[in-house]
């Protein structure tokens, strides 16, 4: 009786245990993503902040037992950033698009069976434009570096954090801090969940991921 017990429990218990083998660093990814950035005020004139809610699509893939490479692609909109001026207030509004690219190298190494330390670097392409503007999009390039940790809290969760430092164009020696979150619903299927702050430019998604 004993012997078919163990059976039963071991039965119940492997597929979720097989959530639990290491971490993929070969996934495609897609949701929703909101990014967020402050503006200067121009001649007395306030401006509200960007936040363009939109699409990400990303993916990852293991180039050797410890690299891998990696890219996003993150667009949204705001069609209601309000423009005022001292004492009057509001004087009108403007549609703003916006979108940032990334692709970059990681290395990654496994601190323990459940925890891998993972040191990145990569180039990030920023595009902000006015609709209706005929002077085009403000756009520029950055580079980042990022370390952080991935670690299964669970069997079927992972979590993430990393540090980042970016320099360039759009990010003047900006730090910021990355936070993400993967629940495994099977071995290939997850659920996920990012954000991103620090400086004066914020990120948030959503979506679903397929690792293989």
């Amino acid at each position: 009786m004993k012997k078919e017990l163990a059976l039963a429990l071991a039965l119940a218990v492997a597929p979720t245990a097989a959530l639990a083998d290491g971490h993929s660093y070969t996934y495609l990814e897609a949701g929703y993503a909101q990014l967020e950035q402050e503006l200067p005020g121009l001649d007395g004139f306030e401006v509200e902040d960007i936040k363009a809610g939109g699409f990400f699509i990303g993916g990852s893939a293991a180039v050797s037992p410890s690299l891998h490479v990696f890219g996003a692609y993150r667009k949204g909109d705001d069609d209601d950033l309000v423009v005022s001026a001292p004492v009057v207030g509001p004087i009108g509004s403007a549609s703003i698009d916006m979108s940032q690219a990334v692709l970059g190298m990681g290395y990654h190494h496994g601190l323990s069976e459940r925890t891998d330390l993972v040191a990145e670097l990569s180039w990030l392409n920023t595009e902000i434009d006015v609709k209706g503007d005929d002077e085009g999009a403000q756009k520029g390039d950055d580079v980042r570096a990022a370390v952080g940790v991935r670690h299964n809290i669970a069997n079927n969760v992972e979590v993430w954090i990393k540090g980042n430092y970016t320099d360039g164009d759009v990010y003047d020696g900006a730090f910021s801090a990355s936070a993400g979150l993967q629940y495994k619903l099977t071995s290939t299927w997850g659920l996920v969940a990012e954000a991103e702050g620090g400086g004066d430019s914020a990120m948030f998604a959503v979506g679903a991921r397929a690792s293989f």
